[in-house]
């Protein structure tokens, strides 16, 4: 029987609950799918706790990417046919063993990636790309900070940093953490446990700072992100790990040089086939060639996602962790 994973409201982790759900025939322009494994991303939490909407007339089952088979194809789809290796990522309603997902948002997961590594890496992946290549074109030139480098998407940024080569500054939160980014493409890795990482930011430049910060952190690393830029830098906050930053002020941007912001979220970045086609094929190219690695360092049964949640509020993972249906 297929089933699926609902939030029983918003709240905590404990709101998720499993539920048996049937599965019918794809419609037009639709794919059936048999979910091989589900990534989890801090999205997931987002919508579970309430901090962010559910989109209009979508389910409260959480989840914004998979990996399965094709089951069934739908009248009208062309590219995709039974028992193709297929991913996407949406906002939410992912976290299921079946689902009908429309073809427009589908892509095809290319040999010698993993159903694991690639559920673990189209969201964040694709996240990367957009900071990296249209947010922020990144040149080699340039300084980087990328708050919380330890993670699954940070680890991913490191990496494609290097490919670019410019000068990588991540923070992270104590010693094997820090070596873990290190070991993903970073320059320079401060531990923020140990305080001040604008002061160490201003020491690693030579006062200098950065051309641009990307922050997910949010709330906890607000306004210090700020204060690393150097005149007419880009502040680039695309996610709220420890809490959404709540005293934000237009002045803060002016008084600090001139800086730019943007709160950029994927969605806007893959409106097109034309643009998810080109951002998967740069994402699964760099993991193909062995530029990129996804550390799959976490897994959990689908059914216990409850507690997948829990250790990611913890921060008791490192990587990418995927759920298996």
């Amino acid at each position: 029987m297929a089933y699926r994973i609902i939030a029983d409201g918003t709240g905590g982790p404990d709101v998720l609950k499993r539920e048996e759900v049937e599965v019918g025939a794809p419609g037009k322009g639709e794919l059936r799918l048999r979910h091989t494994a589900v990534g989890l991303n801090y999205l997931d939490t987002y919508f579970r706790s309430g901090l962010y909407p559910w989109p209009p007339n979508a389910e409260p089952v959480p989840g914004g990417e998979a990996v399965g088979i094709v089951e069934a194809v739908g009248e009208g789809v062309s590219g995709f046919a039974e028992g193709d290796r297929v991913g996407y990522t949406l906002p939410v309603g992912a976290y299921t063993s079946h689902r009908i997902v429309p073809a427009v948002r589908m892509m095809h997961i290319p040999e010698g990636v993993s159903d694991e590594v690639a559920a673990a890496s189209i969201l964040k992946g694709l996240t990367a790309h957009y900071l990296l290549t249209r947010t922020f074109p990144v040149k080699p030139e340039h300084t980087v900070l990328f708050q919380a480098a330890a993670g699954g998407v940070g680890l991913i940024v490191g990496q494609w940093l290097k490919h670019i080569g410019a000068t990588a500054i991540g923070t992270a939160g104590g010693e094997e953490k820090c070596k873990l980014a290190l070991a993903h493409g970073y320059t320079h890795v401060i531990d923020y446990n140990d305080g001040d990482f604008v002061g160490a930011v201003e020491h690693l430049t030579g006062g200098e700072k950065c051309h641009v910060v990307y922050d997910g952190v949010g709330q906890a690393t607000y306004p210090g992100s700020l204060d690393c830029l150097r005149r007419l830098g880009m502040f680039v906050t695309f996610g709220n790990a420890s809490g959404a930053i709540e005293n934000f002020s237009i002045k803060d941007i002016a008084s600090r040089g001139g800086l730019f912001a943007t709160r950029p979220s994927l969605f806007n970045y893959i409106v097109t086939r034309e643009e998810l086609d080109e951002g998967a094929s740069a994402l699964f190219g760099l993991i193909a060639d062995g530029t990129i690695k996804v550390a799959v360092n976490q897994t959990y049964p689908l059914a216990e996602a409850a507690e997948a949640h829990r250790a990611l509020h913890a921060r008791e993972t490192t990587g990418s962790t995927v759920l298996i249906p």
